[in-house]
């Protein structure tokens, strides 16, 4: 856009998937004056690289590609009050919720807003967050990385190639590269599961033949200037065991070791965060611990879908919008505890006067289960009891509970996992 104004209604931090359909709510829910602020060239963040198919079929019952989901909410957000401001990186969110943020067309701008959305979504954790040893030679990158290369950009980063962590990420470009003609010699995990969706692990490797070492992890990489060789190693826990090494000739590793929540501008702004997502923790409209701060999609925990982002967007919009109009929420607040067998839950706060019907509450399990038990407690007394069949911590977990039964729950409730 070519003008801005100085005060919105709303404005959204971020234009990818959660940025686009919270705006979109937004509008949809009131608010006249909304704001996207992206500091890329153009919205749809991370789909715009993801070219595979999968997308929409929960959100818009159909199979869409990555830029033809994100082309569509871009398309709906256009016939909406929404401002978009691309090529801008937001600097400081102040306690007044006053949005400081910088572009080469616009300089240095200050923009006041009733209600902030925060969608930044997640970064890549890099090699020297893991401390992979070896030679530091070209040909090292990260999975997101290189699918930009090859998807956007027409580069390909290699020929022989491993892949450290089996992530969907990591998975996708297991399947990515060997189409575009590449040899993938191994995708090397050190959990003893896979850590992406079940049907990535069928699509991705089993049908093209991609071996899938569990259990080992990459103990040495060599190469002058360009990566020659790694050895990977059979784990004991974290311990690489000796004895066991396996050596790959090639010339390229792919990193997909985990995606780490944005939220830089979130901690500067005083927003508490959660250790286990590393995201903000919210009540059950999305709002953080700043009034009026509401968080979504990968910035909040990530995420195995995009239309469970695009869901939890709409709400936080909707949210946004009802606050810059003025609406407050008050009653008493339910905190969500995890137990054994449960890393996290998303909301990690409930407040039942401002839940019309149910609320949904997201988790990962610890582990690979089979027949299990999803049990919900309250000073010790059950509330609600779900069965599951199957469960992974690459597959993100949903239960529902509802108003009625939340009504008859203490300051807390306990959520616990156990095999059936």
């Amino acid at each position: 856009m070519s003008n801005y104004d100085k005060h919105y209604e709303v404005v959204v931090v971020g234009g990818g998937p959660a940025g686009l359909a919270a705006a979109y709510s937004a509008c949809q829910n009131g608010a006249k004056k909304v704001l996207i602020i992206e500091r890329d060239r153009e919205v749809g963040g991370i789909l715009n690289q993801c070219v595979h198919n999968g997308f929409g079929l929960h959100y818009f019952k159909e199979e869409l590609t990555g830029p033809e989901y994100a082309g569509r909410f871009a398309d709906m957000v256009k016939g909406t009050c929404a401002d978009i401001l691309v090529d801008t990186m937001v600097l400081e969110i102040t306690p007044d919720k006053i949005v400081k943020c910088a572009s080469q067309q616009h300089g240095y701008l200050a923009i006041k807003a009733d209600a902030v959305v925060l969608c930044m979504g997640c970064r890549e954790r890099t090699r020297g967050a893991i401390e992979i040893p070896g030679d530091r030679s070209a040909g090292v990158l990260t999975a997101g990385t290189a699918q930009r290369y090859v998807n956007m950009e027409g580069y390909m980063p290699g020929k022989k190639v491993v892949i450290l962590g089996s992530g969907d990420i990591g998975l996708i470009m297991a399947r990515r590269m060997t189409l575009e003609g590449a040899k993938v010699l191994a995708v090397v995990e050190l959990s003893p599961y896979s850590n992406g969706l079940n049907r990535n692990i069928v699509q991705c490797l089993n049908d093209y033949d991609i071996p899938l070492y569990l259990s080992h992890t990459i103990t040495n990489i060599v190469g002058k200037t360009r990566v020659e060789k790694v050895v990977i190693s059979e784990v004991d826990g974290f311990t690489p065991i000796p004895g066991t090494e396996i050596e790959f000739e090639c010339d390229t590793v792919l990193l997909s070791v985990g995606l780490i929540p944005e939220n830089e501008i979130s901690i500067r702004a005083g927003v508490t965060i959660d250790p286990r997502t590393r995201g903000a923790v919210v009540y059950e409209n999305m709002q953080t611990s700043m009034e009026g701060v509401f968080a979504s999609g990968n910035v909040v925990h990530v995420h195995d879908l995009v239309d469970f982002v695009t869901g939890e967007s709409i709400r936080a919009g909707a949210a946004a919008a009802e606050f810059a109009l003025g609406k407050r929420i008050g009653g008493r607040v339910i905190d969500v505890v995890t137990k054994p067998g449960v890393n996290y839950t998303v909301p990690q706060k409930i407040r039942p006067d401002n839940i019309e019907k149910s609320v949904d509450i997201f988790f990962r399990t610890n582990k690979v289960r089979g027949n299990s038990i999803i049990r919900v407690t309250s000073d010790g007394a059950k509330v609600a009891e779900f069965k599951r069949e199957h469960m992974a911590p690459g597959e993100m977990e949903k239960i529902t509970i509802p108003k009625v039964l939340l009504d008859r729950c203490g300051d807390s409730i306990e959520i616990v996992v156990e095999d059936a």
